[in-house]
């Protein structure tokens, strides 16, 4: 049996029939999953590069420090940082020192010592007359003497003896003025101890002058008035501003991977221009620094020559701050990717291709890597050639999801 449709039932059943269709593709629309926006970068090739970036700082290669050879005031200086001076130059002058106060027990000490030797130099007056009184006794018997020898009422020995009496008192005279004086230098001595503390005047022949041992430029004043110093402390610095280098610490573990003769570019700040340099020296020795996070490190200095002085226009000096860029190896014209784009794949490396609005995985062998680019081997690239879009950063995304590219293409 036949069951025919009016034109009206057959018109609302194609009207639903759309409708359920148009739900369901709405629906299939709504549950189907969403392209990831994704950052992508460029692989491109070009010159790899293993460098380390450290911190550092100018310093000069010869500087001599000028300090004092004994206790003494040093005058005011006259000369500033950065005055030019010349072999020979005086560059400070010391004046004898201020003598220390007495205080109470040191006064009656001294009191004492000047009535002590006062003592003594009356004692040596009185002594000197006694003396004086013997020689003119004996001065009278060699007289004596001598008349008696001429008319021989005494024998040669008795007036070869008066003579050398008198001989002999005369040298004990001259000794009695000598100990006379020095009871005098004495009790003039501990008068002087017990005297007040006067400076010394500011004369020519007080001074001690030091003069500069090269030609250069004053870098450091230790003291910049006048004051009291003691034997070998620095007074002041003096080197040539021309003839610099830099100095830059490394990690140890970072340093075993330099040598002599390295090419540094240095940066001493926004704007500067940058300067080459190399590798001269590195020291032995390492020493322990805090790094700003609190860790202890390693460090050793790395001493670096400059290929050509800065000029004068860049205004460097000592102590300035560089930005160094030491190289370690370069290669040329090689294959290279992002480092945020490698992502491990069991021992080795992998990338996620941008294909037709997907993400492809391409096994890759990475020859080297630094902060910024990984040298991939091109015989072991898995297809990967220059101008492919590589996904940064894909963190879970697998092969074949759907992505879509941000306006941002990074290379």
């Amino acid at each position: 049996m036949k069951l025919n449709l009016s034109p009206f039932f057959q018109t609302r059943w194609a009207v639903w029939s759309l409708a359920l269709f148009a739900v369901a593709a709405l629906i299939f629309w709504a549950l189907m999953p969403r392209p990831l926006s994704v950052e992508v970068g460029t692989v491109t090739t070009g010159r790899f590069e293993q460098a380390i970036d450290e911190d550092g700082q100018l310093r000069l290669k010869n500087r001599y420090v000028i300090s004092a050879p004994m206790t003494a005031e040093l005058m005011r200086p006259t000369l500033k940082v950065g005055d030019n001076v010349r072999a020979g130059d005086v560059v400070a002058t010391l004046m004898p020192p201020t003598p220390t106060m007495i205080d109470e027990r040191n006064r009656l000490v001294l009191q004492q010592r000047v009535g002590r030797d006062d003592a003594s130099r009356m004692a040596a007056a009185a002594q000197l007359q006694r003396l004086q009184t013997s020689l003119a006794q004996t001065e009278l018997e060699a007289q004596r003497a001598q008349k008696l020898a001429r008319d021989h009422f005494i024998a040669p020995a008795a007036l070869d003896q008066a003579v050398l009496a008198k001989r002999a008192a005369e040298q004990a005279l001259a000794a009695g003025q000598a100990q006379l004086r020095s009871a005098e230098f004495s009790l003039s001595e501990s008068q002087a101890a017990l005297s007040r503390a006067q400076p010394a005047s500011l004369s020519a022949k007080n001074a001690w002058v030091l003069r500069s041992p090269a030609d250069g430029q004053v870098v450091k004043l230790y003291l910049t008035s006048s004051a009291p110093v003691a034997v070998g402390q620095a007074l002041l610095e003096i080197g040539d501003i021309q003839a610099i280098e830099a100095v830059v610490d490394v990690l140890s573990s970072d340093a075993r991977q330099m040598s002599a003769g390295a090419a540094v570019l240095m940066s001493p700040g926004f704007g500067a221009t940058l300067l080459n340099g190399k590798i001269t020296r590195i020291e032995p020795v390492a020493f322990t620094k805090i790094s700003a996070l609190g860790i202890e490190e390693q460090r050793v200095n790395v001493i670096i020559e400059l290929d050509r002085l800065p000029d004068n226009n860049q205004k460097l000096g000592e102590g300035f701050r560089i930005d160094a860029h030491i190289t370690l190896s370069s290669q040329e014209n090689v294959l290279l990717v992002p480092s945020a784009a490698l992502v491990r794949e069991g021992a080795g490396w992998q990338v996620l291709v941008h294909q037709n609005g997907r993400a492809r995985a391409k096994s890759v062998h990475v020859k080297q890597r630094n902060a910024d680019v990984v040298w991939l081997d091109p015989d072991a690239a898995n297809g990967v050639k220059k101008g492919d879009l590589v996904l940064l950063y894909p963190g879970t995304i697998t092969d074949g999801q759907r992505v879509k590219v941000k306006n941002t293409v990074r290379k």
